[in-house]
């Protein structure tokens, strides 16, 4: 007798076609997963987006020669794990004759979680090759590897690496009550696809209830939450959102002013941030005999020490951008510029300054464990032979004197994948970071920043290490936000967080609204826990809140009339 624990589901490893215009070489030449109930049809995980890609090569001039995987093969092993290889290649496809006779090597348990064991010999694998099949996946002919898994895994990988969606409102089917704010006070609970849940407060229709007679009422209610439509506000990158003596205040780059002054958004809602007319003051604008010239990019707010700062980058008349940060003044307003104190250009521990010879950028401040750190983006040689790509960098902060590192800095993350050095944009930068569950999560953006490549990588770490030693870092083999992500949205990154009134963490970044646009603009949505506690930012408005379960109604016993 076959159950569902013995019945066998198909997984085939492959990769994609590539297409220029819309999936280019860094991601169709990279191993690519789907599954199959039956055998026959299959669904791509991940939305048909690389899961898996080679590393590129560090050459001995510190530059990036990126690369990509052709060729790749599955094999079950008898302790129920998996091994995947694959051929790499150049980023174009072509050979790359420093591994012939050499395969990438993965392990994985469960194909969510992947160890990545390096080059190994082909010969010391001693792998069985099964003859490649090919199968139609998203209307695309695919040559692959394939194995049986079971049917239970299916479905976690399914349900993993597949969008959420809300699938069904629990309430309680009565409720007793001695006032109209108890009931007020009730949320129902959203239940998701793998089984997460979320409150979501309800709007009580209660013009059927006699508030002043003790009863029984069927009382019916809409589930409510703040949602925001896409695009927001149209020509701003970087986009930061954040909560100050009962304002709320927005900064980003403003590309519709060519990246030039920083200018700063206040309101008495998220929302109202976005009202058509809404004012813009100008904090801090061109100075010459500062040398405050242009790219005026990427502010954050921060409170640091119990003082508040922006954070930003800015360049002279010799492009260039560098780190600095100013700090808002005793009883100063944020949105005067005579508020803010002298920017202060960010130094060593050493005191000289972050970068001699390169570009600083996107610095962001983490305060975690007990512990105060500085995470930014540096590059050597922009736009000549020898540019290195941007990459992460992190250093002890002291919080008393922000503007100066108590550590060295030490190299954090370089654009090595695919996905992040899609044809020659080699980036890591827009580091921003939150704490939940003993975890710091902190978000970057790698490739092209202004493009529909543009995605949003994670690094994990638990809060009690100490964030300066890289091996105590996590990072995505995929990307966790990307332009198959939510549709109609292109080249999402370079985000910030915050918590808004309800208490949801929310994730604000700028994308495009077509595949070729390069106007960047600001979305915001809420971010979302998954049943095994992992950050989701891909619930669109419909999958975070689904129309058809909008609609709840419950029974209220009323056991007092209210005033008696």
């Amino acid at each position: 007798m076959v159950t569902y624990e013995n019945r066998k589901s198909k997984l085939i490893v492959y990769t994609r076609q590539t297409d220029a215009k819309s999936y280019p070489d860094g991601l169709a030449r990279s191993i690519h997963i789907a599954v199959s109930r039956d055998g026959q049809h299959y669904q791509p995980l991940n939305q048909n987006y690389g899961i898996l890609f080679a590393e590129a090569v560090i050459r001995s001039d510190n530059t990036i020669c990126p690369k990509g995987v052709k060729d790749p093969a599955v094999f079950s092993m008898p302790d129920g794990s998996f091994k995947i290889t694959a051929v790499r290649v150049n980023e174009d496809g072509s050979n790359d004759e420093q591994s012939r006779g050499r395969l990438l090597f993965w392990k994985t348990m469960d194909f969510i979680d992947f160890q990545y064991m390096g080059m190994v010999e082909e010969e010391s694998l001693n792998l069985d090759y099964k003859e490649k099949e090919s199968c139609a996946i998203q209307g695309e002919s695919v040559v692959g590897s394939r194995t049986e898994i079971d049917a239970g895994l299916c479905d976690r990988l399914l349900l993993h690496w597949n969008p959420l969606s809300h699938v069904h409102t629990y309430l309680p089917e009565s409720v007793a009550i001695t006032s109209r704010e108890e009931l007020e006070e009730l949320c129902a609970t959203a239940v998701y696809s793998d089984g997460s849940t979320v409150p979501k407060k309800v709007v009580w229709h209660m013009e059927e209830v006699d508030c002043s007679t003790p009863g029984t009422y069927q009382v019916r209610g809409s589930l409510y939450d703040t949602q925001y439509s896409f695009p927001l506000a149209r020509g701003y990158g970087d986009p930061v959102i954040f909560p100050w003596k009962g304002k709320w205040y927005f900064l980003g780059t403003n590309d519709n002013l060519d990246d030039i002054g920083i200018y700063v958004r206040e309101a008495d809602t998220v929302s109202e941030l976005f009202a058509k007319g809404v004012e813009e003051h100008l904090i801090l604008g061109v100075d010459e005999e500062k040398d405050f010239i242009q790219t005026f990019w990427a502010p954050e707010f921060h409170i640091i020490g119990g003082q508040l700062y922006i954070l930003f980058a800015v360049g002279g008349k010799v492009w260039g951008p560098q780190c600095y940060l100013m700090k808002l003044k005793a009883g100063g307003r944020i949105t005067d510029a005579e508020g803010w104190g002298t920017p202060v250009r960010v130094l060593r521990q050493n005191g000289k300054p972050l970068a001699e010879n390169g570009i600083t950028l996107d610095m962001t401040y983490v305060s975690a464990g007990g512990c105060s750190y500085m995470v930014w983006s540096y590059r050597e040689h922009i736009g000549t032979p020898a540019d290195t790509g941007s990459m992460l960098y992190i250093a002890e902060a002291d919080e008393e004197k922000p503007w100066q590192l108590a550590g060295e800095p030490v190299l954090l993350s370089r654009p090595l994948f695919g996905w992040e050095n899609v044809n020659g944009t080699i980036n890591n930068e827009g580091p921003h970071a939150f704490v939940h569950d003993g975890k710091v999560y902190l978000t970057y953006s790698g490739g092209d920043a202004a493009g529909y490549t543009y995605v949003l990588g994670l690094l994990t770490a638990d809060v009690t290490e100490n964030l300066t030693e890289v091996s105590v870092w996590k990072k995505s083999c995929t990307p966790v936000l990307s332009f198959y992500s939510v549709e109609g949205e292109y080249g999402p990154g370079h985000n910030s967080f915050f918590v808004d009134d309800d208490g949801n963490l929310m994730i604000a970044y700028h994308a495009e609204d077509a595949l070729e646009s390069r106007l960047r603009s600001d979305g915001i949505r809420r971010v979302h826990f998954d049943v095994h506690g992992m950050p989701r930012f891909d619930l669109s408005a419909e999958r975070d809140l689904n129309p058809a379960l909008r609609n709840v109604s419950i029974q209220v016993t009323l056991l007092s009339g209210e005033g008696n």
